[in-house]
């Protein structure tokens, strides 16, 4: 791929506004990373209160906490906001802030682009949550919302016309940010950053971005039809359009899983990387998994169908079960990036190591719930409640986490408190486990998803009580997160430019990085690899060793 001659010599951005207007308005990638990822962090926060509620109701049988309509709207909303505004979105951001850097680029290509999917995005939420505040409230059909459940005679409150409207506005600002980081790859790269030497993170963000741009605009089409059949519910008195609907919106539905686990799944692999003191093991076929691994998840959404008898069995149970294979592939990459290396036990690395064993779990039941013998009997039952999580909160959240503790100190400059940070991780272990391995246990016993209470003769009770048990030990977890993020900036312990002494080039800039990313004080090193900066640092070592062997 030819490199843009441009990416080191173009004028520095004009000055911007400081203050919040500054931070709000600002073409900066960094700036419009931190504002997506900041955002993505109060969402969870949100969704977290919303969870808690739920376990709250369910923690006791015949529980009245909530009313079942309200509980409709906690489930949806929960589900809908972690899916459409945390996981996917601070993927993105977390491109948006690092791919600039990692390619050696000095800013985003069409950043104020970015900036527009940003604020789109931001609207979007602002939009759906505002349901809340409706007369009827907030929509309650589930964040896949099948008609005709979600039609305007069935669910006629306004709040289900907003949820429609914010998750369209979402969608668009996420194909906007899509594909700008993805251009920004294709004409950005500084000389000397071919494809095959982009770090695993960046490449990884290039495979989430084809699937974005090639997935989303299904979900707006699904939206779109979902938005005709309010108008006129008949449109949905036809089986064929109800089939229809879903087959378009898990389209969209399953490669989104994958938009919301490779820029984890990279960010666990640099990370192991970095603190097993190796190189990132079998790159070549890492990259080449991604890309297979992306084609591969256009052609499996039809595994959610099993039950509705409108999808083939045989086709969708393969193509499912062929994603094994670069899977596999990716998971032992992460796993030889560690062998025999010397690991140092710090929180990412924690995070990181905990990642694999966790999302392990959901991938494996995926197999499951991916071949149509199991689907049938687990379909709608809480076991698919506790795949889900296993895949994007005991999973991807891992990621996320690793994420977080590994590159605060680029963007901030001040490192997060150590201490802190384990006592979050074992208390989101401890946390994690708690709350879903119990709903494998519900969904064997036959609990249904979605319902708002359950009687003693069920024989639930235990269970859903270990469950919301452990939501409240993942709850000080995520508190004492929070504690740590404002205790770190406010005491502000200096990071130094590389603490991590990492591979990518982001660690060759200062930290927090300036506008223009490289500087004569901070130029971008020779690259000959995907880890330039260990490159620099073994050719240093063999200078100084050859320099010793000459004295």
């Amino acid at each position: 791929m030819k490199t843009d001659p441009l990416a080191v010599t173009e004028p520095s951005p004009r000055p911007r506004p400081g203050g919040w207007l500054g931070l709000l308005t600002s073409t900066d990638h960094k700036r419009i990373g931190l504002l997506i990822i900041g955002t993505s962090l109060v969402l969870m926060f949100m969704m977290g209160v919303l969870a808690l509620l739920m376990r709250g109701q369910l923690a006791q049988p015949d529980e009245h906490l909530v009313s079942g309509q309200v509980y409709n709207q906690l489930f949806t909303i929960h589900g809908s906001g972690m899916i459409y505004m945390v996981m996917t979105p601070f993927a993105l951001g977390l491109g948006v802030y690092l791919v600039p850097l990692q390619i050696g680029a000095p800013g985003m290509a069409m950043p104020r682009t970015t900036l527009l999917g940003y604020w789109l995005y931001v609207f979007g939420a602002v939009t759906m949550l505002a349901g809340f505040a409706t007369p009827q409230g907030a929509h309650a059909d589930g964040w896949f919302s099948y008609p005709p459940m979600a039609d305007s005679e069935h669910s006629p409150s306004v709040g289900s016309d907003l949820w429609i409207v914010g998750v369209f506005l979402s969608a668009i600002g996420v194909i906007l940010i899509g594909w700008t980081v993805l251009w920004t790859v294709l004409r950005k790269r500084a000389p000397g950053m071919t494809m095959m030497r982009m770090p695993v993170f960046s490449w990884s963000m290039v495979a989430t971005c084809l699937m974005v741009i090639g997935a989303f605009p299904a979900l707006l089409a699904a939206l779109v039809m979902l938005a005709v059949g309010r108008v006129d519910p008949s449109v949905f008195a036809s089986n064929v359009w109800n089939i229809g609907y879903q087959h378009i919106f898990w389209f969209y539905g399953h490669p989104v899983v994958y938009v919301m686990f490779f820029p984890y799944l990279a960010a666990v692999g640099e990370v192991l990387a970095v603190f097993s003191g190796r190189r990132f093991f079998g790159y070549k076929g890492t990259v080449l998994a991604l890309l297979a691994f992306a084609a591969l998840s256009m052609s499996v959404w039809g595994h959610h169908m099993f039950a509705t008898g409108q999808a083939a069995n045989n086709y969708y149970s393969l193509t499912s079960i062929a994603l094994l294979m670069p899977a596999g592939i990716e998971y032992f990459a992460l796993i030889g990036t560690v062998l025999g290396g010397r690991l140092v036990f710090r929180t990412p690395m924690l995070f990181a190591l905990a990642f694999i064993p966790q999302f392990l779990i959901g991938g494996l039941t995926g197999i499951m719930v991916g071949t149509p013998v199991i689907d049938y009997h687990v379909t709608d039952s809480y076991f698919i409640v506790a795949h889900l999580h296993y895949v994007l909160f005991a999973g991807s959240a891992f990621g996320l986490f690793a994420a977080v503790y590994y590159w605060f100190p680029k963007a901030t400059g001040v490192l997060l408190r150590e201490g802190l940070g384990k006592l979050h991780f074992w208390l989101l272990v401890v946390g994690t486990n708690l709350t879903f391995l119990p709903m494998f246990g519900l969904g064997y016993l036959g609990m249904p998803r979605r319902i708002s209470s359950y009687s003693t003769v069920d024989g639930f009770s235990l269970l859903n009580l270990l469950s919301s048990c452990g939501a409240a030990v993942l709850a000080a977890g995520m508190l004492v997160f929070l504690f740590n993020i404002l205790e770190s900036l406010r005491s502000k312990r200096p990071a130094g430019d590389d603490p991590w002494h990492g591979h990518t080039l982001e660690w060759a800039t200062s930290s927090p990085p300036p506008e223009v990313n490289f500087t004569p004080q901070h130029p971008l090193p020779p690259i000959t690899s995907n880890a330039p900066l260990l490159d620099r640092r073994t050719r240093d070592r063999s200078a100084v060793d050859a320099e010793g062997s000459r004295k």
